[in-house]
């Protein structure tokens, strides 16, 4: 098409696609705040703090629990990381896609090649007229994933991987809670994901079958390389992980770290440390057994020793001082 006057023919410019960086943890949240607006009857509305800023690191690789209460930001934090939700302010990044500035087009790619998602609800993870095997092959025929081999060979070894082959056959119906959230990681990796995020996958599971998935997501993890993020209210899950992150509050406030060693006698020895979270502007958060061991309240007597802080109980004195409680 010719413009009047003998211009020159238009062109339309293509923008080229930024690929996702590579040089970032897989997952990366820095100051995240999401405030929700609630409408009220009889006024403007009341906002409400999901996520008081929160920050969170998790490198490639890692295998990491999120552990809060009811109320405490977890899920909201799951929907931003799944690019269900945006955040009002702060820092998101997830497998090198920044959140807060996706478009559409980038987040339906987003969804199909660079993260997978495990469920609660099983209704949510697997399609109840398909078999475990056609399950798995429809996330690939949907994701159009480049792996090596044909798409059943890739079913195969999946099913294998999470010991759910003689499930192939079978509708969800027929499975049990267990082998259909097995069934369901499955589906998540299919399209080689760089992270897996799973919201409460054994919440409706009794224990013996919650340590089963979580096992074949240490499998999954430990043998792809996938890093994978699981939130969850239930605090056991960080046995079978080797990082826990608290939140509370909407902030992360605590985080413990697994490891073993062999002691002098040549013994396996497991050992679980945990940190307090220091934020940007020193705040960190006490684990509440130790505010409750201590019946800490109000006020805290500080001092600063050559290598460490000194907590102390102290008491609102009369007049507004402050005296060690003895």
């Amino acid at each position: 098409m010719t413009d009047p006057g003998g211009l020159r023919p238009r062109t339309r410019t293509r923008r080229a696609e930024v690929p996702p960086r590579s040089d970032l943890p897989d997952i990366h949240c820095a100051d995240l705040v999401r405030i929700f607006k609630v409408p009220s009857r009889t006024g403007p509305g009341i906002e409400v703090q999901a996520l008081q800023g929160l920050n969170l690191r998790v490198d490639r690789g890692e295998l990491v629990a999120v552990v809060g209460a009811s109320g405490s930001g977890k899920s909201t934090l799951l929907s931003i990381l799944s690019s269900l939700d945006q955040p009002t302010a702060g820092v998101a990044s997830v497998a090198g896609h920044d959140l807060l500035t996706m478009k559409e087009k980038e987040r339906v790619s987003f969804r199909r090649h660079s993260v997978g998602f495990v469920w609660q609800q099983t209704s949510r993870n697997l399609l109840p007229y398909l078999t475990a095997s056609e399950n798995v092959a429809a996330a690939l025929a949907i994701g159009s994933a480049r792996i090596t081999g044909t798409r059943r060979q890739r079913v195969a070894e999946l099913l294998d991987l999470l010991e759910v082959t003689h499930c192939a056959d079978r509708a969800p119906a027929e499975m049990s809670g267990g082998e259909q959230q097995r069934v369901a990681v499955a589906v998540g990796i299919a399209n080689a994901p760089r992270v897996l995020l799973a919201d409460e996958p054994t919440g409706e599971l009794d224990d013996d079958t919650s340590v089963q998935v979580l096992e074949a997501m240490r499998s999954v993890n430990r043998e792809l390389g996938v890093t994978t993020l699981i939130v969850t209210h239930d605090p056991t899950v960080s046995e079978h992980v080797a990082r826990t992150v608290q939140i509370r509050d909407g902030r992360t406030s605590t985080e413990v770290l697994r490891s073993t060693r062999i002691d002098e006698h040549g013994a396996e020895e497991h050992i679980a440390e945990e940190y307090a979270v220091l934020d940007r502007v020193g705040r960190l958060q006490l684990p509440d057994e130790f505010v409750a061991a201590l019946d800490l309240r109000e006020r805290v007597r500080l001092a600063l020793e050559l290598d460490h802080v000194g907590v102390w109980p102290g008491q609102q004195a009369r007049g507004g001082a402050s005296e060690d409680a003895s």
